[in-house]
């Protein structure tokens, strides 16, 4: 006879959950930061530094003067990435200032690197400026092959990234908002399958209306949900035709704007309570919890709803609570729980494609390519209400998106270095597993102290 699984108590559940901020806290003055550089070339003697330095490196100066382009061939443009950021809209933190946010940079340096192989720094500006924050990413751009902008506020973040995708020469990204949509996407494809629902049908309930809300709505409607069967909420309640705050700021705040005309046509008012009744979906990038979703306003809504509750650290709700609330699926932002919708999965694999074809620019549609990737390998193995989307050591999940972005950019003609969907397969899969082994070996060998 099998025994009954162990009672896992409401305590222990808040302990593990609470863990990895503890765990932070030691070991960040440990390490005393996450990302290093390191070289790449080989320094046999000092002899060398002759070739790597003065005076032979006069003659790739030369080259690249003459030829813009071999700039990618002769140093390290052609995988690096800028991560920017003002600080402002830091996790779930807010606007803590560039200082304070550079842990959160590091992090995702750390991501780039290890999950794409890609080498990424983190560059915190201390303007808040948005002029000065676009005039910024374009004058250090030559260095970098692409930029990831991150943790900026809305509603200037929309008006960043839409200028500098207008004006720079190098692939422009706002993971807050693109890739926070494409993982989303991906994790509802498979959900809705579990569930037995259909995106062009059901009624989703989007709580908060900063740039990862916002951008999310545009590639779920994109995708084929239904605008009129769904309903929108910020932090002053409903969106609906009318609303008097955002009218007289329409100029300013477009999207949400937008947002009003299109979105919960009864003209329902109130706030989050009001949205979920009947709501097949939710998903959420508001204020951490717990207690911003109430497991009793999760009751009102439809069968078998499915709850995204993606703020960091906390999410809006946690997954017990939601699931003791009639909830047949539960996804957040963490690793440390079941159905991790988060950024992670998306912008290593995405980038890794885009910086190996060399994308002009990265679009929509290359987006879309990355989620139907990221939702295919989940769905090609098994899918589960606790499995909606591959974890993120599944690590052949990522080569797969290169491949999917770059395939997608040669289709579009955004790409300056054409490769097939399966040479840059193979090209990502080498990279990215030289930066696990790397990153291994140095464990091994002591580089990276190991502690408990």
């Amino acid at each position: 006879m099998l025994k009954d699984a162990p009672v896992i108590t409401t305590e222990e559940l808040l302990a593990k959950a609470r863990q990895p901020a503890a765990d932070a806290m030691r070991l960040h003055p440990f390490y005393h930061g996450k990302v290093q550089t390191a070289l790449r070339c080989r320094v046999r003697d000092f002899k060398d530094f002759a070739i790597w330095y003065t005076p032979g490196v006069a003659a790739p100066c030369k080259a690249i003067q003459a030829d813009p382009e071999l700039v990618y061939e002769y140093t390290h443009k052609w995988n690096t990435v800028a991560v920017v950021s003002d600080g402002t809209r830091v996790l779930g933190l807010g606007d803590i200032g560039p200082k304070a946010g550079l842990p959160v940079m590091e992090g995702k340096a750390l991501l780039y690197k290890y999950l794409g192989g890609v080498d990424a720094w983190p560059i915190m500006l201390d303007t808040k400026d948005p002029a000065k924050i676009i005039e910024t990413v374009l004058t250090i751009s030559p260095g970098f092959g692409g930029v990831n902008l991150e943790d900026i506020s809305q509603p200037k973040c929309f008006r960043i990234l839409d200028t500098l995708q207008a004006r720079a020469e190098i692939p422009i990204w706002h993971d807050d908002q693109q890739g926070s949509a494409l993982v989303v996407l991906a994790g509802l494809i498979n959900a809705l399958k579990v569930v037995g629902k259909k995106l062009s049908e059901v009624s989703i309930t989007f709580i908060g209306a900063g740039a990862a809300g916002v951008a999310t709505t545009r590639l779920l409607f994109a995708s084929g949900a239904d605008p009129a069967r769904c309903r929108v909420v910020d932090v002053n309640g409903l969106l609906y035709k009318g609303r008097a705050d955002i009218e007289l700021r329409k100029a300013e705040y477009i999207d949400m704007w937008r947002l009003c005309q299109i979105t919960n046509v009864e003209g329902r008012q109130g706030g989050i309570a009001e949205a979920l009744v009947g709501a097949d979906v939710v998903v959420a990038f508001s204020a951490p919890g717990p207690g911003t979703i109430k497991p009793e306003w999760v009751r009102t809504m439809a069968q078998d709803p499915i709850v995204f509750a993606c703020a960091n650290p906390i999410p809006e709700i946690w997954p017990w609570e939601a699931h003791e609330a009639g909830a047949a699926i539960v996804a957040t932002g963490r690793s440390d729980f079941p159905n991790q919708v988060n950024n992670s999965l998306g912008f290593p694999g995405l980038f890794r494609g885009v910086l190996d074809v060399r994308a002009r620019t990265i679009s929509d549609e290359m987006c879309l390519a990355v989620a139907h990737a990221l939702a295919d390998m989940a769905s090609a193995t098994r899918l589960s209400p606790d499995y909606i989307l591959p974890t993120m050591d599944e690590w052949d999940l990522f080569p797969r998106e290169a491949a999917a972005a770059a395939a997608k950019a040669v289709e579009q003609g955004l790409a300056r270095k054409p490769l097939t969907y399966d040479q840059e397969y193979q090209l990502a899969s080498a990279i990215i597993k030289n930066a696990r082994d790397l990153t291994h070996t140095m464990m091994d060998e002591g580089f990276i102290e190991m502690t408990d």
